[in-house]
């Protein structure tokens, strides 16, 4: 399909009745990139969406269908505001066999996103969830970092409290090395600077730090990673604030440094 069509006059019944966990673009002008036709034709043939922002969820839905008319669809806003008691309701329409839609703001939805709570009332009451696939910041941070990708953990944000913060920061150095674990976060995108410097300044010099910013947009996008002795020479010339950000810490290279020997000399018994 392409994604100039117009969203489909119907009501939807074209579609199997089903929560559609639908990814939005993370980056402007890259739909065509990152979106499947699929998730597009799913997306014209929904007309009820929970949203985690009703002016994004347009702006999405306009630039993935530009001749859409979606004057006619109908929006429910969950996020850190949402009554939570109050929102079990926005799911009559897939109750009365009617597809809805889960967008969030950016990548996939119910991942670093409050959707999860209305997928968790669907599960429980075994109403069919269907996610599609579309561009994660968590996983391609990690695909792109280099760090162990076998084991791995997502925290979200990290306590905001500077000494629980730098408590949180070390205990997670210390798991990684001790477990050869990868462990992934997130900030406000205005401190992302201000969590950088805090990780330099308590991680120790040979643990590794990966940054991924404006993942996924065509000119923009960066993936660093390097240890901390060199981010620390860097640091007066890296700008991360106001940029989407990804950050992994991984403090088990030694154990990774061996495997890649190990393998070296495999390969050159083969040969």
């Amino acid at each position: 399909m392409q994604n100039n069509q117009p969203l489909a006059e119907t009501t939807g019944i074209s579609l199997t009745p089903a929560l559609y966990l639908i990814p939005s673009d993370m980056s402007e002008g890259t739909v065509d990139s990152v979106i499947p036709p699929r998730n597009l034709h799913i997306l014209s043939n929904v007309r009820h969406f929970i949203v985690e922002n009703v002016r994004e969820a347009r702006r999405f839905i306009r630039r993935a269908l530009p001749q859409a008319d979606i004057s006619g669809l109908h929006f429910e806003e969950l996020n850190r505001h949402t009554d939570l008691n109050n929102i079990s309701h926005w799911l009559d329409p897939l109750r009365q066999g009617l597809p809805v839609g889960l967008l969030s703001d950016a990548g996939c939805p119910a991942v670093a996103d409050p959707g999860a709570v209305i997928v968790d009332i669907a599960q429980r009451e075994h109403l069919k969830v269907v996610p599609l696939v579309g561009p994660s910041s968590i996983l391609l941070g990690l695909m792109a970092s280099g760090f162990n990708g076998q084991g791995f953990t997502f925290h979200g944000y990290l306590p905001i409290d500077e000494r629980q913060r730098v408590a949180a920061i070390r205990a997670l150095e210390d798991s990684s090395s001790r477990h050869d674990m990868t462990h992934i976060f997130i900030e406000t995108p205005y401190r992302n600077n201000r969590l950088l410097r805090t990780l330099i300044a308590n991680l120790r010099d040979d643990t590794r730090i990966c940054v991924a910013a404006d993942l996924t947009h065509p000119t923009d996008e960066s993936v660093i990673s390097q240890t901390v002795s060199r981010w620390k020479t860097n640091i007066n010339n890296t700008d991360y604030d106001k940029r989407p950000a990804v950050f992994l810490i991984y403090a088990g290279h030694f154990r990774a440094a061996r495997t890649h020997a190990g393998q070296k000399n495999a390969y050159r018994r083969k040969a």
